[in-house]
């Protein structure tokens, strides 16, 4: 008896030390996570309210970006302003352009009026593309159901050199006046390159009293790419899409490049056009590897 007893002690004690070293749990190697990167953003300009336009924009593109007809036509007062919009529920901006007396900020220019804002030398390095630069340009606009274009130019957005050979734009987009009425994507080289003329044509007639939302993205370069892509915001129907990976950005002597966007029309043709309001929102430039949200 007392023999069983040891043997059952033995026994025992050989199970518990078994069983201890089985369940003995050995810890797992840690995981080091990389560190969570925010996105790198874009300079984004959106409406706040009305009251102190000029100031808002320009403290987001730097100097005074507006270039507006106020200086002849002061008892409108500025041609820019905030409004509540009640398709997109917020503030926007409302560009207006009067085909009488409105002009090209007092130039002595006759033939032509303005209403842009715009980057330009005294803006701030992250709102203007240097050469090799990828620059992704995004903004909404919607044109008033009635407006109505001229058989000259209107551009409502331009791309431009800062300096240098800086005399007509890059790429412009443009309604025209047709059967039917056209927006046209159109680009012009320097002085020394070959202009690819009009991009891409379609019918104006869906932009007419619709927002739509832009983006444009740019490789600045005398080899550089081009893409661009408009669509419908109520229900994301695309209406012009075009892409180039091997275009004439840049020209000679330009240091910069930089967008415009507003009115800016020939008075050529007066009869065709008429005072216009153009609202835009939510613009946003974003360089290389930035993003627009």
């Amino acid at each position: 008896m007392k023999e069983k007893v040891i043997l059952l002690l033995i026994l025992g004690s050989f199970s518990i030390v078994y069983c201890k070293k089985k369940t003995t749990i050995q810890p797992e190697p840690e995981v080091v996570k990389p560190p969570v990167t925010a996105p790198k953003l874009g300079v984004t300009l959106q409406a706040d309210g009305p009251g102190n336009t000029y100031e808002l924009i320009n403290g987001k593109l730097g100097g005074e970006a507006e270039e507006t007809p106020d200086c002849g036509h002061a008892a409108f007062g500025r041609h820019i302003a905030e409004v509540y919009d009640d398709i997109l529920k917020k503030n926007v901006f409302e560009f207006y352009i009067h085909v009488t007396p409105d002009d090209d900020r007092c130039n002595g220019s006759t033939d032509r009026q303005r209403n842009e804002i715009k980057s330009y030398g005294p803006s701030p390095d992250n709102v203007k593309g240097t050469i090799g630069e990828t620059v992704t340009y995004r903004w909404k606009f919607k044109l008033d159901a009635g407006f109505k274009p001229s058989p000259s130019f209107t551009h409502i957005h331009q791309i431009k050199a800062g300096d240098g050979d800086d005399g007509s734009p890059l790429i412009t987009i443009t309604p025209r006046y047709g059967n039917p009425d056209q927006l046209e994507i159109i680009h012009t080289a320097g002085s020394s390159a070959t202009s690819l003329g009009k991009l891409k044509t379609v019918n104006l007639a869906p932009f007419k009293g619709n927002w739509v939302e832009v983006i444009e993205k740019i490789k600045y370069g005398t080899n550089g790419t081009f893409e661009i892509s408009i669509k419908n915001v109520s229900d994301g129907a695309l209406l012009l899409s075009y892409a180039n990976a091997n275009i004439d950005l840049w020209r000679t002597g330009t240091t910069f490049c930089r967008p415009k966007w507003g009115i800016y029309r020939s008075l050529n043709n007066k009869s065709y056009i008429r005072d216009e309001a153009v609202r835009f929102a939510d613009f946003c430039i974003a360089e290389d590897d930035a993003v627009c949200q």
